[in-house]
C-alpha cells in the first residue's frame, strides 16, 4: 500500500492512496493540468485511478474536481450534504453552473469499498457542510488522511489509531499566526475548534494520545504565511522524543509546491 500527497496547504490538496491493484485521488484541490503534471512527475499512471474521494467543498480541496473527473471519467465519492454545497458555487471557465456526471454518495462512518481498498469516512470538525477524514484498509496496511480540523476529538483519535502511515495536519505556530498579516476574523477562524490544527494541538496529542503505529507520519497542510517547515517539525520532533523515542516514526512534510516522495509499505 502507498500514499503520494501530491499538494498539500492553502493553495491546493491532492493525494494518492494505491494498494497493488487499486488507486484512488483524495481530493483535487489543484487545477487539471496541474494534477496530471504531478501525477507523472510521482509515477503515478492517471490511467489507474479508480475514483476521486472529497473531504469537504472548501475550494483548495475541489478547484480541480469538475474538470479532473471529467477528463479522467471515474466516479466522485463525496458526502450528499458536500456535493450540494460543492454544486452552489462551482462554476465552469464560462461561469455556468457544472454538473457531475458519475457521484457515489457516502455517509461519514459507514465504510465502503473501492477494489481491494477498504474506506471508512470519519467527521472531523471544520466548518464546511460535512467534511471527513478517511482510513484505509488494504493487504494488512492501514492509513489515514486527516486534516482540516480545528481540534482532535476522541471520535478521530479512535479512527487513526492502529494506522501504520498517518497524513495529519500541523497547519500554523500558534504565535506566527497571532502575528502574522491575517485579518482576525480569518485568525480568529483558524484557531477556533472548526479552523486547523496548530503545531502545539498536534503535539500534545502525539504526546497524550498518539499510539505510535505509524511508521510513517506525515505533517500536512503546513500554512505558508503561519508556519515554517522546520518549526512544524521541530514540535513534532520534541513531541516524539518525550515518548524516548520508542515509536521510530519516519517523519515526513507534505509541501504545497512539489509531490512528497511516495511513501509504501
Amino acid at each position: 500500500m502507498s500514499v503520494t500527497v501530491l499538494a498539500s496547504g492553502s493553495r491546493g490538496n491532492s493525494t494518492v492512496v494505491a494498494s497493488s491493484s487499486t488507486s484512488l485521488l483524495v481530493d483535487a484541490g489543484l487545477s487539471c493540468k496541474e494534477t496530471l503534471i504531478r501525477l507523472r512527475a510521482s509515477g503515478c499512471d492517471q490511467t489507474s485511478l479508480s475514483a476521486i474521494l472529497i473531504t469537504h467543498e472548501h475550494s483548495d480541496h475541489i478547484a480541480g474536481l469538475n474538470v479532473l473527473a471529467k477528463k479522467l471519467r471515474i466516479p466522485v465519492f463525496i458526502t450528499a450534504s458536500t456535493q450540494r454545497a460543492y454544486l452552489r458555487m462551482a462554476r465552469d471557465s464560462q461561469g455556468n453552473k457544472v454538473r457531475l456526471e458519475r457521484v457515489e454518495n457516502f455517509e461519514a462512518g459507514r465504510s465502503f469499498q473501492i477494489g481491494d481498498i477498504a474506506i471508512t469516512p470519519f467527521t472531523i470538525p471544520h466548518d464546511a457542510a460535512d467534511p471527513v477524514g478517511f482510513t484505509f484498509r488494504a493487504e494488512g496496511i492501514k492509513a489515514a488522511i486527516a486534516t482540516d480540523l480545528g481540534y482532535m476529538p476522541v471520535s478521530v483519535k479512535d479512527h487513526i489509531r492502529g494506522c501504520q502511515m498517518l497524513v495529519v495536519e500541523s497547519n500554523h505556530d500558534v504565535e506566527m499566526l497571532r502575528i502574522g498579516p491575517y485579518p482576525w476574523s480569518v485568525k480568529q477562524r483558524v484557531m477556533s475548534r472548526v479552523g486547523h490544527l496548530s503545531n502545539d494541538a498536534l503535539a500534545d496529542f502525539i504526546v497524550n494520545d498518539y499510539d505510535g503505529g505509524a511508521e510513517y507520519l506525515i505533517l500536512a497542510h503546513l500554512s505558508e504565511q503561519n508556519n515554517h517547515p522546520e518549526v512544524a517539525r521541530t514540535a513534532a520532533e520534541r513531541a516524539l522524543d518525550r515518548h524516548g523515542n520508542l515509536f521510530g516514526n519516519k517523519l515526513m512534510l507534505a509541501r504545497q509546491d512539489q509531490p512528497l516522495q511516495t511513501v509504501t509499505l
